[in-house]
């Protein structure tokens, strides 16, 4: 299968090879956003001048090691297709030169065959290349075989153990292709399970990769999450990884609500996150939400673990205690401090209850929240719901009914003002008044939100005026 960008490619007679993941994808029907080239017969710095004619060329960056090229193209419309370049690189070997991953050396050399350099990868479902003159494949390893058997096989033995980071990419492949790892494989992730802790954490969770994401954030997006989870905790990779769910696995709530331990209604909460397609932040508040139980659990007279705060049994409630595992895993794993906002409010608030439901509440709980994250909470609970089977194996269907006409009535709500910025006065107006700049001031315009949030009516210049001068004379 052709594209445009590999036609481009081809015609600048460079006898370059499509590899990786794209062929990867290829070979199973996938889309892929991947399209990385292997140039054989050349080196990096001959591979700089081929490419000079065609664009603007930079250094091909990976891990802090000098791989490759990358061109930005003088073709505006080859440009708008690879807007971050195209990657270009010569054939390499790694080799090791201790446990870490930036603990190895890269060797181009332009005397290397293609089949040399597939067999430094780290899967053999990803070590498989298509030459672009001829569609010739070349699978010095039977990449294709593993594809048909939906089976992860690493290249080598030592593949764990030269790049950790692999540890990782291997349960999000599992997590987006549904693949099941070999015996061997498998033996091997059980073995160098602990060397996970030697990855940086931007290339777990916050992203060192062009899109932005790491590897764990690519797993959550996956469609098939809670297998890679399961996984991940089988072989010793999840705690060593997160070591907040260590107190978690195996725990029993002993709850009326809750016939799953902990980690495992985690991974179902994970998995219906992913089955609705719900954000990042929600799929990552759904992995910590409950993880503060075993840390606050007491026993009720009902002989039943309970998992709030009480005096004189647990001074935090299990959502106070998840934030704080959250909040230490994600600064940890270096995640964007917005995102990481956005995780811990879903986390803090995710115990949540409906009450009335009415039109009130609905407003209530947007001005309380902001749209964005009142719906995420939303979300989660409605994943959180279909993690809780019930004597019966299924979810709390009417619950989940009460929740689906409350997001409707906060869609129907929105148009209703619930924002400071919704007010029909602002700061300059109480100044105005005799106000003075600062908290007071501020103080007073939540008051007269919260009057209108209850009734919009309220919500005209001369009902509010008159409302702050009162609270002024007062």
């Amino acid at each position: 299968m052709r594209c445009e960008l590999e036609d481009y490619v081809d015609s600048l007679g460079l006898d370059a090879y499509l590899v990786g993941g794209a062929v990867r994808d290829e070979l199973l029907g996938r889309e892929s956003k991947d399209a990385d080239f292997l140039v054989p017969g050349v080196d990096t710095d001959g591979l700089k001048r081929a490419l000079a004619p065609h664009g603007r060329v930079e250094d091909l960056i990976v891990a802090g090691r000098l791989v490759g090229a990358r061109l930005y193209p003088r073709a505006t419309k080859i440009r708008r297709l690879a807007p971050a370049g195209i990657e270009f690189a010569p054939p390499r070997t790694e080799v090791s030169t201790g446990p870490g991953r930036h603990d190895f050396e890269i060797v181009a050399d332009e005397a290397l065959s293609v089949e040399e350099d597939m067999r430094r990868r780290d899967f053999t479902v990803n070590a498989i290349a298509r030459r672009l003159s001829t569609g010739e494949i070349v699978d010095p390893l039977d990449g294709r075989k593993d594809l048909e058997r939906r089976v992860l096989r690493t290249v080598s033995p030592s593949s764990f153990a030269e790049d950790p980071l692999r540890l990782v990419r291997a349960l999000r492949f599992v997590s987006q292709l549904g693949f099941d790892l070999d015996d061997s494989t498998r033996q091997q992730m059980r073995a160098e399970a602990k060397a996970v802790r030697l990855v940086s954490g931007e290339r777990i969770g916050g992203g060192l990769a062009a899109d932005g994401m790491g590897e764990l954030s690519k797993l959550l997006l996956g469609r098939e999450p809670a297998r890679a989870l399961r996984l991940a905790r089988d072989t010793g990779v999840l705690v060593q990884l997160l070591p907040e769910f260590k107190r978690a696995i195996g725990f029993d709530q002993e709850s009326r609500y809750h016939s799953l331990t902990v980690d495992e209604h985690t991974f179902e909460v994970v998995q219906a996150a992913a089955d609705q397609k719900r954000s990042l932040a929600v799929r990552l508040a759904a992995l910590f939400h409950d993880l503060g139980k075993p840390h606050v659990a007491w026993r009720g007279t009902d002989g039943r673990l309970h998992y709030y705060a009480k005096p004189g049994f647990s001074d935090k409630s299990h959502e106070q205690v998840g934030c704080e595992l959250a909040q230490s895993a994600l600064t940890r794993l270096r995640y964007p401090n917005a995102l990481r906002s956005r995780v811990l409010r879903i986390i803090r608030h995710h115990m949540f209850q409906l009450g009335k439901g009415d039109a009130v509440r609905a407003r209530r709980f947007l001005a309380k929240h902001g749209d964005e994250v009142a719906f995420e909470l939303i979300d989660h609970k409605e994943a959180d719901y279909g993690g809780k089977p019930g004597e019966d194996g299924q979810p709390p269907t009417g619950d989940i009914e009460n929740l689906h006409r409350f997001r409707q009535l906060l869609k129907r709500e929105q148009k209703h003002p619930h924002r400071l910025a919704d007010l029909a006065v602002d700061g300059n107006d109480l100044m105005g008044l005799g106000f003075k700049p600062g908290p007071e001031l501020g103080h007073v315009l939540r008051e007269l939100l919260h009057e209108v949030v209850d009734d919009p009516s309220r919500n005209t210049r001369a009902a509010l005026l008159r409302r702050a001068r009162a609270k002024l004379q007062t």
